[in-house]
C-alpha cells in the first residue's frame, strides 16, 4: 500500500512531497519514500460524446499508458453528489498512483470536471493533470442516446436535457476551468480520427 510508510507502518495520504526526488515525506518518521511522479491525462465530455469508444482503441495503441474507464468502479465505490463526486475521483487518483509506479502513466476516460480532482487529497502526487473534453453538436448527441440499449436509461426526456446543457456547458467554459480542459468536437469526425488526435494529445504531453 502506497500510503503507508515502509519505515514507520504508519497510514497517511497527505505526505509532503519533494519534487527534487521525488519523495513522499511520510509526516510521522519524515522518511523519504521515492516513488513515480506521473502525469494523468483524463478524457471526460458528456455521455454519447464518445469517450467509452475511443477508450477501447486507446488500450492497444498507447502503449507507453495505461488506460482505464471510470465507470468500472461506479456502483462498487460509493460515488455521491454532495461532495461533488470527490471521494469517488480520490479513489481514481490513488488508483493511478499505485499503477503509475510500474512506470506508465494513466489515461483515465470517464465523465469528470477538474474541480472533482485538484483539490483531492492524491493529487499531490501527479505531476500534471491533462483534461480532454469530447463535446458534439446537441441534435448528434440527443440522437445518440436515444438509440441506446434501454438498460442505460438515457432515453428519458431528463437525461436528454442535463446531458444536452452540460454538453453546452463545456463548449462554453472547456477554457475557463482550472486548469482548462482542451476541448475537441467529435461531431464531424470518425472514430478513428478521435483516436488518432487523442494519441497524438498524450504523446506531445508525456
Amino acid at each position: 500500500m502506497f500510503n503507508v510508510c515502509p519505515n514507520c507502518g504508519m497510514y497517511s495520504v497527505a505526505k509532503r512531497i519533494d519534487p527534487s526526488g521525488p519523495f513522499a515525506i511520510c509526516p510521522y518518521c519524515q522518511y523519504s519514500h521515492p516513488f513515480h511522479m506521473q502525469p494523468l491525462f483524463i478524457i471526460t465530455g458528456a455521455s454519447c460524446t464518445g469517450k467509452s469508444t475511443v477508450c477501447l482503441s486507446l488500450i492497444s495503441l498507447l502503449k507507453e499508458c495505461v488506460v482505464l474507464e471510470q465507470d468500472i468502479l461506479w456502483g462498487v465505490v460509493p460515488a455521491t453528489s454532495e461532495d461533488n463526486y470527490s471521494s469517488y475521483r480520490n479513489v481514481w487518483l490513488r488508483v493511478a498512483k499505485n499503477v503509475g509506479q510500474a512506470g506508465r502513466p494513466v489515461v483515465l476516460c470517464g465523465t469528470a470536471l477538474p474541480e472533482q480532482f485538484e483539490e483531492c487529497p492524491e493529487r499531490r502526487y501527479f505531476s500534471t493533470l491533462y483534461y480532454l473534453t469530447l463535446v458534439c453538436d446537441d441534435d448528434l448527441l440527443v440522437e445518440r442516446l436515444q438509440h441506446r440499449t434501454e438498460w442505460r436509461m438515457t432515453h428519458t426526456p431528463e437525461v436528454l436535457e442535463n446531458m444536452v446543457q452540460f454538453n453546452r456547458w463545456l463548449k462554453a467554459n472547456a477554457s475557463l476551468t482550472q486548469p482548462p480542459m482542451t476541448l475537441y468536437d467529435t461531431s464531424l469526425r470518425s472514430i478513428d480520427e478521435t483516436v488518432e488526435y487523442i494519441v497524438k494529445w498524450v504523446l506531445d504531453r508525456l
